[in-house]
């Protein structure tokens, strides 16, 4: 049985490594806090929906202390008036994952992938893996190198305290 999230990273040819994790802490404030990693070396992959007919969709791809500017970035790059992040049952359908687990490593290359330029920054960052149970920690380079990436300036802004 193949693993389309292993074999998207074997083709880009990047050094990582498969941090297995309790499905249970796979959310990333949970993952961080229990495994040692910082907000700001751990990139959420979201998957966003322009608004409309027919209805349009992206993975944006954000530092973990950062938010998806999804009403202003996000919209305009849709060309739509509304834009919002897609359901847990249209990531599922769309990406064959689980929120938890979402990766852009064997996302269909059908959906582009928006990442923040601030993911670039960091010498490595851990993306989900694919499931609930297993992260990925990687060089950004190699979300940079997948087939439907895009560097987007201000896709995200920083997270307003609580």
């Amino acid at each position: 049985m193949t693993d389309p999230v292993l074999d998207s990273i074997r083709r880009l040819d990047f050094d990582y490594q498969i941090i297995d994790c309790d499905p249970e802490l796979a959310d990333t404030a949970a993952f961080c806090a229990s495994y040692g990693y910082q907000p700001s070396e751990s990139a959420n992959a979201i998957l966003v929906v322009g608004k409309g007919d027919p209805r349009v969709y992206a993975l944006c791809v954000v530092l973990a202390d950062t938010q998806i500017d999804v009403n202003k970035t996000v919209r305009h790059k849709f060309g739509r008036k509304k834009a919002s992040f897609a359901s847990s049952d249209e990531t599922r359908e769309l990406t064959g994952m689980i929120l938890g687990g979402v990766t852009p490593f064997g996302t269909p290359e059908s959906i582009p992938v928006w990442i923040d330029s601030r993911v670039l920054l960091c010498p490595k960052v851990i993306v989900g893996g694919g499931s609930r149970d297993r992260k990925i920690y990687i060089s950004p380079k190699a979300l940079s190198a997948l087939p439907s990436a895009e560097i987007v300036d201000d896709l995200a802004k920083e997270r307003a305290e609580a």
